[in-house]
């Protein structure tokens, strides 16, 4: 099917629709994270640690940084207050001593435990929403983000 040459009303309706959505839930989990004592980028952490590498209970600070999209040396400072807050530990990779490793702790897996239930509990309620619009964008644009 051909791409339109323009964006209708109804594209743009969608659009904004499904990026109000979006907001909604990570305002959402973004206050539910600030209501266990954590800001929104350590919740973001204790993700990314836990399961941005499947497979994997430990990354090092610098994937940590390419999967949270920041410099480095903000992901050293991140997991340093991490680490203050018993939240992470940190170690030199057994592979490679130049490398630091982290891994959530006891209590972090229990922060993060609270905040995912809550964060599916969301999308259960939200995600068919999002789908529909992704739906309908989709069948207005089948061949958006396919190389041509």
């Amino acid at each position: 099917m051909a791409r339109p040459s323009r964006l209708s009303e109804e594209d743009y309706q969608r659009l904004a629709a499904f990026r109000l959505s979006l907001r909604e839930f990570l305002a959402r989990t973004e206050a539910n994270a600030r209501s266990v004592g954590l800001t929104p980028q350590q919740h973001q952490a204790l993700l990314s640690i836990k399961g941005g590498y499947p497979g994997r209970q430990t990354i090092s600070i610098s994937e940590l940084a390419d999967h949270l999209l920041i410099k480095n040396h903000s992901a050293v400072e991140l997991v340093s207050r991490l680490v203050k807050a018993d939240l992470v530990t940190r170690a030199p990779s057994s592979d490679d001593r130049r490398t630091v490793c982290v891994t959530v702790t006891a209590r972090g897996e229990a922060l993060l435990a609270e905040l995912s239930k809550a964060s599916l509990e969301e999308l259960a309620t939200s995600g068919e929403a999002m789908r529909r619009l992704v739906d309908e964008l989709e069948r207005s644009w089948p061949d958006a983000g396919r190389a041509d």
